[in-house]
C-alpha cells in the first residue's frame, strides 16, 4: 500500500501556483512533483523530461485510449496527462507527490485517488490576474484574452477543493501551502499506514 500522500493543486493561469510549488519542494523534505507528458512545443530553456514528458499527439492519444493516465485534459489546443503507473511508484517510495494541473485534471485524480488533498490558490484579484499574464511578455493580445477567460472559468471550480490560499503575497502563501502538506502528512490514518511497524512495537 502507498505510504506517501497525494497533493492536487490547482490555479487559474497567472495565479502563482508554479512558483508556489517550486518553493515548497525546495523547502519541504520528501516532496517530488509528477511531471506531465504534453504535446505543445517545449518552451525556451524547458527541457524533456524535467519539465514535462513532451510526445506525439499520436503518442499521447495512444496512452490515453490505453487507460495510462491519472488524469488528462486538453488545455489551449494541447493535451496534458498525468503518467498513472510514474505517480504510484512515487507514492510507494513514501514519496509526497503533488500534481499541479487544472480543475478536470483535479477531479480525475481525486475520483481514482479519493484519499488525496486538493488545494486551489486564488489571485488577489481579476485585476493582478490580467497584469500577470500581460507580465510575462509570451503572449499575444488574442492569447491574452483567451487565457483570462479560461481562468475565470477555472476560478468557478474552487468549491471543489478543500483548501483554498489567496496567493496575494507570496511568502504568506508559501508557508500556506506548506503548513497544509506538513499537517496533511501527519493525519491519523496516514501516520498508521507510515509507522504501521513502530506502533505495533509501541504496543506489544
Amino acid at each position: 500500500m502507498p505510504t506517501g500522500s497525494l497533493f492536487i493543486i490547482a490555479a487559474p493561469s497567472g495565479a502563482g501556483k508554479t512558483s508556489l510549488v517550486k518553493s515548497v519542494v525546495e523547502a519541504t523534505p520528501g516532496v517530488a512533483v509528477s511531471i506531465s507528458h504534453t504535446t505543445r512545443s517545449p518552451r525556451p530553456g524547458e527541457q524533456n523530461g524535467v519539465n514535462y514528458h513532451f510526445v506525439s499527439v499520436a503518442d499521447f492519444e495512444a496512452m490515453r485510449d490505453e487507460g495510462l493516465f491519472l488524469e488528462h485534459a486538453r488545455v489551449f489546443d494541447h493535451y496534458y496527462g498525468t503518467s498513472r503507473a510514474a505517480v504510484l511508484a512515487q507514492l510507494e517510495t513514501g514519496l509526497d507527490v503533488i500534481l499541479e494541473i487544472d480543475w478536470q485534471g483535479a477531479r480525475q485524480a481525486r475520483a481514482l485517488l479519493p484519499d488525496s488533498t486538493s488545494v486551489f490558490i486564488l489571485p488577489p484579484s481579476v485585476a493582478s490576474l490580467r497584469q500577470r499574464l500581460t507580465g510575462r511578455g509570451q503572449d499575444n493580445a488574442d492569447t491574452i484574452e483567451r487565457r483570462m477567460a479560461a481562468a475565470l472559468d477555472e476560478l468557478s471550480h474552487h468549491a471543489e477543493f478543500d483548501y483554498l490560499i489567496v496567493n496575494d503575497r507570496f511568502p504568506v502563501a508559501l508557508d500556506a501551502l506548506r503548513a497544509i502538506l506538513i499537517a496533511e502528512r501527519h493525519r491519523r490514518d496516514r501516520q498508521l499506514k507510515r509507522h504501521r511497524h513502530l506502533i505495533t512495537t509501541l504496543l506489544s
